[in-house]
C-alpha cells in the first residue's frame, strides 16, 4: 500500500491548472472583442431612433463583449471551472428594465460576439458582425415606423360619440376603442388607439372644439396598455 504524502494531496497548484493558458491567444481574443464591441457601439449610435440616447448603455456593450470573451477564455481549458462559473452566474439577476426590444438585440449581439471571441472563432465573429451591422443599418434607416398613439377624450354628452368616431376615421389610418368609462357627474371618458396619417395630429384641435368635449389628450403609445 503506497503512502500519500502532504505534497501529493496539494500537487496541483494554481499555476499547473493554468498551464494551457496562452497569453497571445487571450490578447487576440480580447482585442477582437474590443474591436467588435466598438463596431456594435457605432451601429447602435447610428441606428438609434429614440428620444433619449444612453451613452452609458452603449459603452456597456463594449464591456459586455470583452467581459464575456474573458470568461470564455478562462473556462475554455478547465471543465471544473466552467461548471463552477455556470453555477455562479445562475444566481446573478439583472433587474435593469429593457424598454426597447432593439436594446435586447444589441445586448444579445454583444454577448454572442464575446463568446465567439473567447472561443477563438475570430473569422466567424467578424463576418457575423459585418452582416448583422449591415442589416441593422439598412433596415432601421430605410423602414419607416408608424408609431401608434392613445387618444383620451373626456366629454359630457353621449351623443358626441358618432361625431368623435367620424372625425377620427377621417384623419386616422386605423383606430380602435381601448376603453370607455363613465365618470361621476355623467362625464364620459373614452380611449382610442389610433395611427394617424402622415403623423398629422392637428385634428385633435377640431375634436377639442366640439361642444361637450372637456379635454382631448394624445399620448405616444408603445403597445402596452393597462385599463
Amino acid at each position: 500500500m503506497s503512502n500519500i504524502s502532504f505534497e501529493d494531496i496539494f500537487k496541483s497548484s494554481i499555476l499547473e491548472k493554468t498551464s494551457n493558458f496562452s497569453v497571445i491567444d487571450s490578447l487576440i481574443g480580447l482585442l477582437v472583442a474590443f474591436g467588435v464591441g466598438l463596431f456594435i457601439y457605432y451601429v447602435y449610435k447610428k441606428t438609434f431612433s429614440g428620444v433619449i440616447y444612453s451613452h452609458t448603455f452603449n459603452i456597456s456593450l463594449i464591456i459586455i463583449s470583452m467581459a464575456t470573451a474573458l470568461i470564455i477564455i478562462g473556462i475554455s481549458s478547465n471543465v471544473l471551472l466552467s461548471l463552477g462559473m455556470v453555477g455562479a452566474l445562475s444566481i446573478v439577476r439583472f433587474r435593469t428594465p429593457i424598454k426597447d426590444p432593439m436594446d435586447l438585440v444589441y445586448l444579445f449581439w454583444a454577448i454572442v460576439s464575446g463568446i465567439l471571441c473567447g472561443a477563438g472563432f475570430i473569422v466567424l465573429v467578424i463576418l457575423g458582425a459585418l452582416l448583422i451591422g449591415m442589416v441593422l443599418i439598412l433596415f432601421t434607416n430605410r423602414i419607416k415606423i408608424e408609431n401608434p398613439y392613445l387618444l383620451v377624450i373626456k366629454y359630457t354628452n353621449e351623443s358626441l360619440e358618432d361625431s368623435l368616431t367620424k372625425t377620427i376615421s377621417d384623419h386616422a389610418k386605423k383606430f380602435s376603442v381601448k376603453s370607455k368609462s363613465i365618470m361621476p357627474g355623467n362625464d364620459f371618458e373614452v380611449t382610442y388607439e389610433i395611427r394617424v396619417k402622415e403623423n398629422n395630429a392637428t385634428f385633435i384641435n377640431n375634436i377639442s372644439k366640439l361642444d361637450g368635449v372637456k379635454s382631448a389628450i394624445m399620448l405616444s403609445y408603445d403597445g402596452n396598455f393597462t385599463a
